[in-house]
């Protein structure tokens, strides 16, 4: 049998030749983590097909639904193994060990067509093996469908590959080629190869539905229980409907979400124009984008004009952001490194200019289409999550299999026992089946999502939106959140402080209001280095940079449409921007300010280089500038160290230990012999001249130091993951409680190998602006305090550290996470990178962000909460309205209370299972069985209703310090379903016996069996008390206190207790004539007997609730006692222990070289 092994693209991970075609992996912004899958190529054998077919008939379809259960079966049975290039079905398994069958297919292609899609590449080989298989006369495409991904068969490769794969190796020259578009011809292939721009979302059929209740209700109808059968397809029926109408609701919401057709205009090599639907693009098409902009239909990179885009649909920002050109000589392109110069498919482009010279508008290439871009990366983690590993869903189906057993143990009893009478082997196979039926309810999935759903309706209305319900019980069991500072913790705008001009001479004095800036770079700099754009005259941008030009007074001035007036004015440049300096009333009466300036050139913001840039020139174009902006560090990199004063750490450890936000601005003079149409931003971002510091105030939000105080007292820890100074974060930290007024930071400071030096690593402590002038022996008496574990400490560390931490010490890296609070500098990709480290930790991790940089982590976090005004974003399971974190302690509650009522809806099914199934047996025992209407009243009346209401309880309105336990299969669990399953049979056998033992007792008639006997004494004794037990059994199952609110605010459940409690006990004291033979119940008329029933059923009561109540107390702690103390399996915990003993950790001020051999054993 022939396998192939698929990286995240879909082929081996071998180099190809140059060319069109590269197998590399690539991470997108929105990548599903890489995932591998096995293929093994199969054929289609006609004679087992045909056998196939005859069996399903004569197996009345189970043969069919085996092979839909276990997918590998079924193409054995009809298929032969081959190699892949011959295969024209396939069997895929993932990463999850989830089987899938796909079938081939193929597809023709036009003579000539070949030659003109390889015309673009140096190598058209890879195009050749992707459509030719066996020297065929006609070339065929082969290639099959997965999850609306779509891979084609590559021979020299021997595998299919992603169809992406074909286009992952463009550079961005590659790209520009395609700027005078592609023929008719060279589009019409590349459709039928990569197929087109559509995603498309199935509706699922309902048959699936009604087919699982069929065995059962084809049994029941077999047992002569028509009542029972009709009423279970009436209600399947209805909740087929009801299922139907939900999965269409869904399905329609997204598939409007996902599908969007519209009018492109595209540009043919011939140079015409041609207007086409947005379904026909492929990559490489050129596409022109209108001045008013629209809706994108696909990832495109950008290559002439400007854009501003919402991708507030992606990213849950709603700040739009500008796009800018793809520099021509970029190297390799990728939409995560280039997103300043991609157009997002799904993302609104509110404008667009300086494009088309004359027309007005942008150019754009199309690089990915369908699933495979950004918008269909999302939409496919929608419709084909990922498994979760969640222990609750794992034991959930582990004790369903625990109950499949006790059902074999029961068929097994009830055959020795049915076997003994005069039973026939006909009713003997249907009695033993339908103990099956009984002991694995098929609700019992249904029930226990119940609790979610509720909480899912809560958290709706508090402005929590979610996507994914099985995280809200993921939620529950949170032991560490992040957040993000900016936006989050807090406030999203920021408040000029005042700047300070500096030279290598020196600072200047803080000067709090620019405007009274003498004329001169500084100012400039700061009314010109940004990426604002007017929009119906209003300024559109980041809250930052428009606070930045409004305190300048500046105002900002657009082309408008094709007039070239602007350009003319200022020396014929092609200019972006123009910032005109205010009316003379706004100056000072010290500062002259005359000129304007224009902005020819502009390198936007990116996080990964934390900076931003852009190239001005004066009226008629006779001198021009570059600024810069962004992180201090950064800039004051990229300046010459002569123009940076000696005294740049320390004043800006004073504003960053203050809470302040810093940027640092510089610029330098470009020359005339410079073009600045075609300049590349590394030649403008190099020896610059420092300017200064733009000191911002940043408030915290006032709910945070309150969620944050909440969470701790929760026992849950805290981290910051910010991308601004670590000690600007430490003091936000500080501020919001994350870091007690009576705790220390102790700062990391990692450094990679250079030439001249090795990997280091160093503990330091510092608080504030003191980390470096701490006297000798403040530092020895804290760090004996340390040491003794008299003083809390916190790690704060900055993203360089962090790398260099994982690279090379990877030994300390779980230490350091342990006790690390603040992560600063931290680029989104590292945001994502420390989510997944501390999920190694066996931490569930839960992230709070604005969705701005933060979307990867927020879909690698456990429980992702992205703070914005969408009500459904796709960049995290949960999207709340709220623009604070007080959603955070309210998604953990609901968490909680939905976790503990999906264990009590669980724990009362399976109990509800098991009355059920020792009725039964106890009367098979008896010769005699529960009637048709008997089965009815307890699973329709009594148990749906109870299951229904019991999980309308709200959470808690605190949050507890001890997390709901997880496991179904733990002793508490275990032990309580078997104790109470105990109590319960000893219940019913109590009252036979009583009953037995009564001087009127009347024999049933032994000549008969199962419920042809009723009514007789036996049945109606176990009707009784085990009626009374499904009553008593919600109550004792569902738990309050502390996740819950106690039982007596479910008003609506109390009410249903009652009712059902009066109806029972109506039906054993005093039962109406017409209802008794409904039911087929004995006759009783001595009223002291049943009174007595009505007492056991209430000493069953006491007695379990009793038990249930020790066992919560801890009742079977002394059985862990005797086994002994156990080391937690959470790595995290053992961890904690292990450094609670560590009298030398960390080591302070002690350089640490990396060590082959690891610190910390975790096996």
């Amino acid at each position: 049998m022939t396998k192939g092994r698929m990286d995240t693209l879909g082929c081996p991970e071998e180099e190809p030749p140059g060319g069109f075609c590269s197998p590399s992996p690539r991470r997108e912004p929105h990548c599903k983590p890489e995932t591998h899958m096995d293929v093994q190529g199969f054929r289609w054998v006609r004679w087992r097909v045909w056998l196939c077919h005859i069996g399903s008939v004569l197996s009345l379809g189970l043969l069919l639904v085996l092979f839909r259960w276990r997918p590998r079966l079924g193409v054995l049975a009809r298929c032969n193994s081959c190699p892949l290039a011959f295969a024209n079905i396939l069997l895929l398994r993932d990463s999850f060990g989830q089987q899938y069958v796909v079938e081939v297919l193929t597809e023709e292609l036009e003579e000539g067509s070949l030659e003109s899609a390889g015309s673009e590449a140096e190598d058209s080989s890879d195009w050749r093996d992707t459509v030719q298989l066996h020297k065929e006369e006609v070339p065929l495409l082969h290639y099959y469908l997965f999850e609306g991904l779509r891979y084609v068969w590559m021979a020299r490769k021997g595998a299919f590959c992603r169809v992406s794969v074909l286009n992952e190796d463009w550079t961005c020259a590659d790209i520009y080629r395609f700027r005078e578009g592609l023929s008719r011809l060279e589009q019409n292939t590349r459709r039928k190869i990569y197929g087109t721009n559509l995603i498309n979302v199935p509706v699922k059929s309902f048959m699936r539905l009604l087919i699982e209740e069929v065995f059962s209700i084809a049994l029941w109808l077999t047992d002569s229980y028509y009542y029972y059968a009709a009423c279970i397809v009436i209600i399947s029926l209805i909740s087929i409907c009801v299922s139907l109408y939900e999965i269409r609701k869904q399905s329609n919401t997204i598939r409007s979400m996902a599908q969007q057709i519209t009018n492109v205009t595209v540009r043919r090599s011939s140079g015409e124009e041609d207007s086409l639907s947005s379904v026909e693009l492929v990559p490489g098409d050129c596409v022109l984008i209108p001045q008013e902009g629209l809706l994108l239909p696909c990832d495109a990179a950008l290559l002439a004009g400007e854009c501003m885009v919402n991708e507030s649909m992606l990213t849950g920002e709603s700040v739009p952001v500008m796009k800018t050109p793809l520099p021509a000589a970029g190297g390799r392109y990728s939409p995560e490194t280039q997103r300043r110069h991609t157009l997002f498919c799904g993302t609104q482009c509110i404008q667009a200019k300086g494009g088309r010279p004359g027309r007005g508008g942008a150019i754009a290439v199309v690089t990915s289409t369908g699933f495979f871009t950004a918008k269909g990366d999302l939409v496919s983690s929608i419709l084909y999550p990922q498994p979760i590993n969640f222990r609750f869903y794992q034991d959930a189906i582990k004790f369903l299999l625990f109950l499949g057993g006790v059902a074999l143990c029961g068929t097994v009893y009830s055959i020795v026992i049915l076997s003994r009478t005069n039973t026939t082997w006909w009713e003997l196979v249907i009695r033993a089946l339908d103990i099956v039926t009984i002991v694995v309810p098929p609700a019992l999935p249904a029930a226990i999502t119940t609790g979610t759903i509720y909480a899912q309706s809560r958290l709706k209305r508090e402005g929590v939106f979610c996507i994914s319900p099985p995280r809200i019980n993921i939620s529950g069991k949170v032991s560490l959140f992040c957040f993000d500072k900016t936006g989050t913790l807090t406030e999203e705008g920021l408040d000029v402080w005042g700047v300070m001009e500096g030279s290598g001479a020196g600072f200047s004095e803080l000067v709090p209001d620019p405007r009274l800036l003498p004329q001169g770079p500084m100012l400039s700099a700061m009314a010109c280095c940004h990426s604002v754009a007017l929009l119906g005259g209003q300024p559109l941008g980041d809250p930052l940079e428009l606070k930045m030009i409004e305190s300048t007074g500046w105002e900002l001035e657009e082309p408008a449409g094709d007039d070239k007036t602007l350009d003319s004015d200022f020396g014929g440049h092609r200019v972006l921007a123009v910032m005109r300096p205010p009316a003379c009333p706004l100056q000072s009466e010290s500062v002259s300010i005359h000129e304007a300036v224009a902005l020819v050139q502009r390198f936007p913001f990116s996080s990964s280089l934390q900076r931003m840039s852009v190239v001005t020139v004066n009226p008629e174009g006779q001198s021009s500038l570059a600024f810069i902006k962004g992180a201090p560090e950064m800039v004051a990199s990229l300046c010459l160290r002569e123009s940076v004063p000696a005294q740049f750490s320390n004043t800006l450890r004073t504003f960053a230990s203050d809470g302040f936000r810093v940027l640092a601005l510089g610029y330098k003079t470009l020359y005339g012999q410079t073009d600045l149409s075609t300049i590349e931003r590394g030649e403008v971002e190099r020896d610059m001249q420092f300017l200064g510091l733009l000191v911002m105030k940043n408030l915290v939000k006032p709910e945070s130091a309150e969620v944050i105080t909440t969470l701790r007292l929760a026992h849950l820890r805290t981290v910051m993951v910010t991308g601004d100074n670590v000690l600007t974060a430490v003091n936000v930290a500080r501020t919001c409680g994350m870091l007690g007024s009576n705790e220390r930071v102790i700062f990391v400071h990692a450094t990679p190998q250079t030439a001249q030096s090795l990997p280091s690593l160093r503990f330091h402590l510092g608080e504030g602006g003191t980390e470096d002038t701490a006297t000798q022996s403040s530092i020895d008496m804290y760090t004996q305090g340390l040491y003794q574990g008299v003083i809390n400490y916190h790690l704060a560390i900055n993203g360089k550290s962090f790398s260099a931490l994982c690279d090379h010490f990877p030994e300390y890296l779980p230490k350091v996470l342990m006790r690390g609070t603040v992560y600063a500098r931290m680029a989104p990709e590292q945001k994502t990178q420390l989510v997944t480290e501390l999920q190694k930790l066996n931490y569930r991790v839960g992230m709070c962000g604005d969705g701005a940089n933060d979307c990867g982590a927020l879909r690698a976090a456990d429980v992702g909460v992205s703070l914005s005004e969408a009500e459904a974003s796709v960049a995290s399971p949960f999207t709340s309205k709220s623009d604070n974190i007080s959603c955070v302690p309210l998604l953990i509650r609901e968490g909680r209370c939905s976790l503990v009522t999906s264990f009590s809806l669980f724990k009362y099914m399976a109990l509800y299972s098991l009355i059920q199934f020792s009725s039964v047996l106890i009367l098979y025992t008896e010769k005699t069985n529960l009637g048709d209407l008997q089965f009815l009243f307890f699973d329709m009346v009594l148990v749906t209703l109870l299951a229904i209401v019991m999980g309308k309880g709200g959470p808690s309105t605190e949050l507890h310090p001890q997390r709901p336990p997880a496991s179904l299969l733990a002793l508490p669990v275990l032990a309580s379903l078997t104790l109470h399953t105990l109590l319960l049979i000893l219940g019913q056998v109590s009252a036979l016996l009583i009953t037995t033992s009564q001087d009127w007792f009347v024999p049933l008639n032994s000549t008969m069996s199962g419920a042809a006997n009723l009514p007789n004494l036996e049945d109606t004794s176990v009707f009784d008390l085990s009626g009374y037990q499904y009553i008593i059994m919600a109550v004792v199952v569902t738990k309050g206190y502390p996740y819950k609110r106690p039982l007596y605010y479910n008003v609506v459940f109390v009410c249903v207790l009652l009712v059902l409690f009066a109806l029972m006990s109506w039906l054993v004291l005093a039962p109406v004539p017409f209802l008794r033979k409904l039911l087929k119940l004995y006759y009783i008329p001595d009223m002291n007997f049943k009174i007595l029933l009505v007492a056991l059923a209430a000493l069953n009561f006491v007695f379990c609730f009793l038990l249930e109540m020790l066992i919560d107390r801890g009742m079977l702690n002394c059985l862990r006692l005797l086994r002994g103390r156990r080391q937690s399996k959470k790595q995290y915990k053992r961890l904690d222990v292990l450094l609670s003993d560590s009298p030398s950790w960390p080591p302070l001020d002690q350089p640490l070289v990396p060590s082959q051999c690891t610190v910390i054993g975790l096996s």
